[in-house]
């Protein structure tokens, strides 16, 4: 009975909302010119990331990148380094292949997919190295917390993906989400906190125009940061 409850939350319970939102020309121009080239259509099949990228460089995948303005600057200063993201908001897909373009990135795709099909079906276990969930929905109401993405049993599926030492870092402005994903993410099998509590700030995650906003109602940072044992 309890499997068939985890099975239909994983498969009825959406970690987002489709918002309507307005693309600009530009990033309709880019989406329409760029997506065959650096959008990776989704099927259930894995992923071989070696195929895909054209080496074995570490992989980093990004759950919900939004206008993916961070993903764009981590992969640009980290080519040592693949990245994948995951995101349904077509604009912020737009305007992320926009970058990829103008930043002359070789080590970025993109699946515009839920990211929890997407895990079941497309990315192998034990194959990714790190994880980047920057500020996801709170959803903030209670009898919403079943939609959070940091939660189990989403995250014993994260989990299930990371190679032996790889990280799952967790990004939010909603302390009571961060408090809830600290116990979720202490309560799941495999992983274990680099440190107690709460994760100091990692300075080479650039800021964000939603980070500062944030920061401007006074809202408080918080980090994780949970390894693969």
């Amino acid at each position: 009975m309890e499997q068939e409850k985890t099975d239909v939350m994983m498969r009825t319970v959406h970690t987002f909302v489709m918002r309507a939102g307005r693309m600009t020309d530009a990033q309709r121009r880019d989406y329409e010119t760029l997506s065959a080239k650096w959008c990776v259509p989704y099927k259930e099949e894995q992923i071989d990331f070696t195929a895909l990228f054209g080496n074995e460089k570490p992989v980093t995948v990004e759950i919900g990148f939004g206008m993916g303005k961070a993903t764009g600057i981590i992969a640009s200063e980290n080519p040592d380094k693949n990245y994948l993201g995951l995101e349904v908001h077509t604009p912020g897909v737009g305007k992320l292949l926009g970058d990829i373009r103008d930043l002359g990135l070789t080590n970025l795709r993109i699946v515009e997919h839920d990211a929890m099909d997407v895990l079941k079906y497309m990315i192998p276990d034990s194959s990714v190295d790190a994880f980047h969930i920057f500020f996801p929905d709170p959803w903030p109401k209670k009898k919403h917390h079943k939609r959070r993405l940091v939660q189990r049993p989403r995250t014993d599926l994260i989990a299930s993906k990371l190679k032996k030492g790889g990280y799952l870092y967790f990004v939010t402005d909603w302390l009571p989400y961060a408090e809830f994903a600290l116990e979720e993410l202490t309560a799941t099998e495999g992983i274990k906190n680099r440190y107690e509590g709460f994760a100091p700030h990692q300075e080479w995650r650039p800021e964000t125009k939603f980070e500062r906003k944030g920061k401007n109602a006074e809202r408080v940072i918080s980090e994780l940061m949970f390894e693969r044992v």
